[in-house]
């Protein structure tokens, strides 16, 4: 996979976005479940409460459906319990696949990721797969029209960000993990409007891919993306710019 910026495009051009609005509420949901059960109600001293809020926000999720998510997460409602697995696969031509999952029951979701992989393609693994290809890092998407290069450096880099790179008409900024927060916090108080903020695996080498076997490794993406319980999809394939614009048509 290319820039996050890419594939976002080709998912929106496929209708993607809209037609699987219930399954985004979904995901949305239980992220902000999980993370009021790891780090508490309080946003202020919860990054990823803060982050899960926005992100359903943008989506224009109503506020009671937040708070319900947010009282299941503290215990004050009763909910299911999920846990947070990686799972690890390989797709055609040996490209490499990290799936983030949210789980109330392990052994139904490994079945049908594992069904997921063998109907496109692939082949679910089992651990050290595919990790050892991938760097987790944050990634922050800032709207080109919003920042100057100069900014970038000054604010961003001076935050902890490693690289900025121009991404279409966004500018994508990467980070170590544990700088994500601290580098949003800074480009937010500099009045630079974060499009998006997430820790990503990205890969260490991209494979490209054309034709065929980018439509298959492209479907098994989606296919994945689509499970439910199924919050984020990593690859180490790329598909040119070109490739994208035959495949959306």
């Amino acid at each position: 996979m290319s820039g996050h910026s890419k594939w976002a495009t080709i998912k929106h051009k496929k209708g993607a976005l809209d037609a699987k609005r219930g399954k985004l509420f979904t995901k949305l949901i239980k992220e902000i479940t999980v993370a009021s059960r790891l780090g508490g109600g309080d946003i202020s001293g919860n990054p990823r409460l803060r982050k899960a809020i926005t992100d359903a926000k943008g989506q224009s999720m109503p506020n009671e459906t937040i708070q319900r998510a947010m009282k299941r997460g503290t215990g004050e409602l009763e909910g299911a319990a999920y846990e947070e697995i990686v799972y690890e696969g390989t797709g055609p031509t040996g490209t490499l696949f990290l799936v983030e999952a949210l789980t109330d029951n392990r052994n139904r979701t490994v079945a049908e990721i594992r069904k997921v992989f063998e109907k496109n393609n692939g082949l679910l693994g089992s651990s050290g797969t595919a990790g050892w290809a991938f760097d987790r890092k944050g990634i922050i998407t800032v709207a080109r029209t919003s920042a100057t290069e100069d900014q970038l450096m000054d604010i961003a880099v001076g935050a902890g960000a490693e690289d900025y790179t121009a991404e279409g008409d966004d500018w994508e900024i990467t980070t170590p993990a544990d700088a994500l927060s601290a580098v949003g916090d800074a480009l937010e108080k500099a009045k630079i409007p974060v499009k998006e903020s997430n820790l990503e695996f990205i890969p260490k080498t991209k494979k490209p891919i054309a034709g065929r076997d980018a439509e298959v490794a492209l479907n098994l993406v989606e296919a994945l993306d689509d499970h439910d319980d199924v919050q984020h999809v990593f690859a180490d394939f790329d598909v040119s710019d070109d490739e994208l614009a035959r495949l959306s048509k």
